[in-house]
């Protein structure tokens, strides 16, 4: 995987989150922030891997994200380390 397709499954999981509101809320708790300031922080490159890590904290946000995008799963993860450097396994 290459790091502009991990920087696209990273974006198709913001705008997945962005499409729904409890996810949104559970987002913007996290990050400490409000909407103008998750706004800010999406311009950083590390944006991409906070949106990965806060998908792949619970089994079902993956794999409903997964899902959504038609991927497997096991590619969030992937896409979390090329990203993040790591090794996915």
């Amino acid at each position: 995987m290459t790091r502009n397709e991990a920087r696209d499954i990273a974006d198709a999981g913001f705008a997945h989150i962005a499409g729904d509101a409890e996810l949104v809320g559970a987002l913007l708790a996290q990050s400490g922030s409000d909407v103008a300031g998750l706004r800010a922080m999406a311009a950083r490159p590390e944006f991409s891997v906070f949106v990965l890590d806060f998908l792949l904290e619970h089994d079902q946000r993956v794999l409903d994200f997964a899902q959504a995008a038609q991927i497997a799963p096991q590619r969030v993860q992937l896409a979390r380390a090329v990203l993040g450097g790591g090794d996915p396994w």
